[in-house]
């Protein structure tokens, strides 16, 4: 499989979990390569505005401004369409960088191969 420079980032977890949600793409981004994070479980959240700015993490950079950074840097958010549903969340209220996307999506935007992180 080619190497395409893709970086996908499979992030389940949001409040619960604060370290986890600090690790944002934004170094990738500065490199030029195309990132996505695939957001399952309670991450779909992160999806959602406001959520992101009330995570915080002792001796990180405020996860409202990764996510800033982040969205300004072209990063994108592929929100599990299961996870989301299954929390009744409101697809009108995705952030601009959002988009409900499943696996089918995934291997779509993946294409010829990617570098994959999971937290």
């Amino acid at each position: 499989m080619a190497e395409n420079g893709r970086v996908v980032i499979n992030l389940m977890t949001g409040h619960e979990d604060a370290d986890k949600v600090t690790v944002v793409a934004t170094a990738a981004l500065t490199k030029g390569k195309p990132v996505a994070m695939f957001l399952t479980k309670e991450a779909v959240r992160l999806s959602l505005p406001g959520y992101a700015d009330a995570i915080e993490s002792a001796g990180a950079p405020p996860v409202q401004r990764l996510f800033e950074q982040y969205r300004d840097g072209g990063g994108e958010l592929l929100a599990c369409p299961i996870c989301f549903q299954a929390r009744a969340l409101d697809e009108s209220s995705l952030v601009s960088n959002a988009r409900l996307a499943g696996a089918t999506p995934l291997w779509d935007w993946i294409g010829e191969g990617a570098t994959v992180f999971s937290y």
